[in-house]
């Protein structure tokens, strides 16, 4: 028949795309195409492709002779793990993946749909920028995929996957993800490339060490996530999406059955985990393990912002968004980027309706003309916006240390925490108690015969006056006070307890986060 004639002539035109030479000069570069990183990503055979056939208008500057069916990036949808996904893959051996007219109508119309159906949206980016030939147009393409992606923000999961360049205007879309994933030597994202810094300023910088996964991951935050391979990046990624819901009007999936054997008894190892003397830190991680479901840490930026731990677990199978202080590195403090990073968290698992607990030890914000120069207190407001203004459960868990503004941003009762517990070890105050009594008891110490004896002993008075965590418990502000060893059973008790928490919102178009 001829319908079947015009297919197979239709699928031959592909195979000549896809030619071996074109997939060589790929692998050469030790990356995969874009057929093969669907194929990765997507569960065998549920792929369904959109707008094969779709090429560039232009005829000027040579473009007559570069037109190629898909214009340089495939999109479509399919299934991870039986769940629905939109998704587009750039395709860097057919005009260096450049983003045209008809290239950005393809990734725009794939991120409309994913927003009216409710599914997550990933991009696989492999670009060199804007498409130069076809000027302006190219531009309003960017435009159109920026405008698609902020208006799907909140209402679906945003994943970009960088598995090549990501340059210029193509850097932004990576820039207004919720998770952005890089892969080790085969990444770069960059506003402007090396060339053009050379050109304008004299440095000289390598694709690398300008914009590589390590220099995103551990410098700039820019970067969530990275891979030693693009395997197993598209696992990751896979492994993200198991913890999240498909949009923001369901609930995050419960995994049953991979916790019954885990913890079912009292874990007396957290009182070794965690040393008495609250001058001595130690691996939060550790704490984390012995908490949540086994293995179920997902951290977020670990290379960045060490001092402050956040990323997803699960609690009896329940996905949970977390925040730790971090002790052994600046003390668990929080900084400028500790800020940043624990604030963007916590608004994604607003979003998306996934609990937050906060595990809390920490002496306060960073003290220093830096961070106050560069900011500390723009920075640290989006700590307090980002807990007050979230309305899913939030629990917090003070271990020991909990002063200044960071109790208040982490803990607080006052700014809409749900249950707030304390081990007996907690200490919580307006800040330590050493500072405490060289500003209160400064004239009598100066004045002292014994200056050290008295400043010990107005130590140890102000301890038991004001940090015992029984004090703030008389005044309701910490609901209870537990022994280490049943901290997982109360944590699990109290999330469940929270699970079908709703609170109503203030009338308004959107409030004005400290950015």
């Amino acid at each position: 028949m001829a319908f079947e004639k015009e297919i197979e002539r239709l699928k031959k035109k592909w195979e000549e795309l896809e030619s071996p030479e074109l997939v060589e000069k790929q692998h050469q570069k030790g990356k995969l195409t874009a057929r093969e990183r669907i194929n990765l990503l997507l569960d065998p055979e549920t792929f369904v492709e959109l707008d094969p056939f779709v090429e560039s208008r232009f005829q000027q500057l040579g473009m007559t002779e570069k037109k190629i069916p898909g214009d340089a990036v495939v999109s479509g949808f399919g299934k991870i793990s039986g769940r629905q996904v939109y998704l587009f893959s750039q395709d860097f051996s057919k005009m260096g993946g450049s983003l045209g007219e008809l290239h950005a109508q393809k990734i725009t119309k794939v991120i409309e749909l994913a927003t009216k159906t409710g599914c997550p949206i990933i991009g696989i980016i492999d670009s060199g920028g804007a498409r130069i030939q076809e000027g302006i147009s190219s531009l309003d393409g960017y435009a159109s995929i920026f405008r698609a992606m902020v208006r799907a923000s909140g209402v679906i999961p945003q994943i970009s996957v960088i598995v090549g360049p990501s340059a210029g205007g193509a850097s932004y879309a990576p820039g207004l993800s919720d998770f952005v994933f890089m892969v080790e030597r085969i990444s770069q994202m960059f506003i402007t490339g090396p060339e053009v810094i050379r050109a304008v300023s004299g440095e000289k910088v390598s694709f690398e060490d300008l914009g590589g996964a390590s220099i995103h991951s551990q410098k700039s935050g820019c970067s969530h996530f990275i891979f030693k391979s693009e395997k197993d990046c598209f696992l990751g990624v896979k492994k993200l999406l198991s913890y999240l819901p498909q949009n923001n009007l369901e609930d995050p999936p419960r995994q049953k059955g991979l916790f019954a054997e885990f913890f079912e008894r009292e874990n007396l190892r957290l009182l070794e985990i965690v040393p008495e003397d609250e001058k001595k830190g130690y691996d939060m991680k550790e704490v984390i393990e012995e908490v949540f479901d086994k293995n179920s840490f997902l951290e977020v930026q670990s290379g960045f912002a060490t001092n402050c731990l956040v990323g997803l677990a699960r609690l009896s199978g329940y996905s949970v968004g977390l925040v730790a202080n971090q002790t052994k590195f600046m003390a668990g403090t929080l900084d400028i980027d500790s800020s940043d990073k624990v604030a963007r968290l916590v608004r994604f698992c607003d979003c998306f309706n996934i609990p937050l607990i906060n595990l809390v030890d920490t002496s306060g914000y960073l003290p220093g003309t830096d961070q106050e120069h560069r900011g500390i207190i723009r920075h640290g407001a989006k700590v307090l916006y980002a807990f007050a203004e979230a309305s899913v459960p939030k629990i917090s868990l003070i271990l020991r240390k909990a002063f200044g503004g960071a109790y208040i941003a982490l803990c607080s009762r006052q700014l809409g925490y749900d249950r707030v517990i304390a081990w007996p070890s907690a200490q919580i105050a307006v800040m330590g108690p050493e500072q405490a009594v060289r500003i209160i008891y400064r004239k009598e110490i100066a004045e002292s015969k014994e200056p050290k004896k008295l400043e010990k002993e107005k130590i140890e008075e102000l301890k038991e006056i004001f940090l015992s965590p029984y004090q703030a418990a008389k005044l309701g502000q910490v609901d209870m006070i537990i022994h280490p060893k049943e901290t997982r059973s109360i944590l699990i008790k109290c999330l469940e307890s929270l699970l079908n928490k709703r609170e109503a919102k203030i009338a308004k178009k959107h409030g004005n986060i400290p950015l």
